[in-house]
């Protein structure tokens, strides 16, 4: 099965938003939830580092059917 640019797409999408909502949890944290800071940190880099990498999969060359 090939890569192509549909489900990169699908892929980046979720983890730039998921990972960007750890990313602002952490900056807003305050009191007893202040604890899980480096947790929100860690898992909004991941997210983030994770769809961006998508990115970077080399695309295959598209299959030509041989008649």
């Amino acid at each position: 099965m090939s890569l192509n640019r549909t489900a990169k797409g699908i892929v980046l999408v979720p983890s730039l938003l998921l990972g960007g909502a750890f990313l602002a949890a952490a900056a807003w944290l305050d009191g007893p939830a202040a604890a899980n800071r480096g947790l929100a940190i860690g898992l909004g880099l991941v997210l983030m580092g994770a769809g961006l990498l998508a990115q970077l999969l080399p695309e295959s060359e598209p299959e030509n059917a041989e008649d």
